[in-house]
């Protein structure tokens, strides 16, 4: 059973609408308003700006705003676009305005139904969306380049506020985890929990690691190279090797905070890397959402073995014998 911490605000929010019956939509949806602050609802070329995370009938948690701690854009569509219908994801969010909040759940079996496309395996019956509106982008009578650019300005705040928290998230998890890191001149933090006794890789190098990566804000594995942590976390993926990790060390193969942490270690040694974003996917994060901009990582490493490069063969001689 997949388990995740929302925010308290949601949490709330989930509890107090658990007396409300659901009401019954078109298409088979389900929803209960939690909170209606009364502003105009979504209308066609609206654009929201939403916290919320998706469930399925099996308890797993498919994705979750709180957790890359930036809000999703919602675009509503026109209703006439091919393969939307009435009680499908688009007519959730027509029903929502700014500093709305409600509980969805939408029907499988009307959605591969209505849009000719298998029904989904990760459920059963439903999936379920927690929403709750930060912001409403009204269309009305803006082109779109000045609608975009609205998003745009929104969505820049919403990156600097990751920026500006950065060090406190760093911070809270040394003093929450009672650590005494050491901290290079790069800001890359560092316990060593097992001091190998081999020599220091060098530059050059090729290294084999074993680790695991979390964000350090919530503590969420994001990739492991061990099977077991990865299942265990809820990130097993059956197409990939679970194996250490093999690369050249100090030549940028990898995230800087990974060259720094692993030029200190001895062979053997186990440690734990916290990484500020500079050091790691920076400002952009890594582009798939995992990992989202301004975002702090530590990484669990293990230096299982280091491979010397191979000397080029100066004796060798050239085709006239010299």
């Amino acid at each position: 059973m997949k388990k995740s911490v929302f925010s308290l605000g949601l949490a709330i929010a989930v509890l107090g609408s658990a007396c409300k019956q659901f009401e019954k939509g078109e298409g088979g949806l389900q929803y209960k308003i939690v909170k209606d602050n009364g502003q105009p609802k979504a209308q066609t070329g609206d654009l929201l700006s939403v916290n919320l995370t998706v469930t399925t009938d099996r308890d797993s948690l498919l994705s979750s705003t709180y957790k890359i701690g930036l809000p999703q854009i919602i675009n509503i569509a026109a209703d006439t676009l091919p393969g939307l219908y009435p009680g499908d994801y688009n007519s959730m969010f027509r029903m929502l305005g700014e500093g709305d909040s409600a509980v969805f759940q939408l029907d499988l079996d009307t959605m591969a139904a209505k849009t000719m496309q298998p029904k989904p395996d990760f459920a059963d019956k439903y999936v379920t969306f927690n929403v709750k509106v930060n912001k409403h982008f009204k269309k009305g009578d803006l082109t779109d380049s000045a609608l975009y650019a609205e998003v745009n300005t929104y969505f820049d705040a919403e990156i600097e506020k990751l920026k500006t928290s950065e060090e406190s998230k760093i911070n809270n998890y040394i003093k929450t985890n009672n650590l005494e890191p050491q901290k290079t001149a790069s800001g890359l933090q560092y316990i060593i929990t097992e001091e190998g006794t081999g020599e220091k890789p060098a530059a050059g190098d090729t290294v084999k690691v074993n680790y695991t990566g979390a964000l350090v804000s919530t503590g969420d594995v994001f990739d492991t190279s061990i099977k077991e942590v990865a299942e265990k976390s809820g990130t097993y993926n059956a197409m990939r090797p679970y194996e250490p990790a093999k690369f050249a060390i100090g030549v940028r193969q990898v995230i800087p905070g990974w060259d720094e942490g692993l030029l200190l270690l001895p062979k053997g040694s186990k440690a734990k890397l916290i990484i500020p974003s500079e050091l790691g996917y920076g400002e952009r994060g890594d582009g798939r959402g995992v990992i989202p901009p301004f975002a702090p990582l530590v990484f669990d490493i293990e230096l299982i073995d280091i491979i010397k490069p191979v000397a080029p063969d100066t004796t060798a001689q050239d085709s006239t014998g010299k």
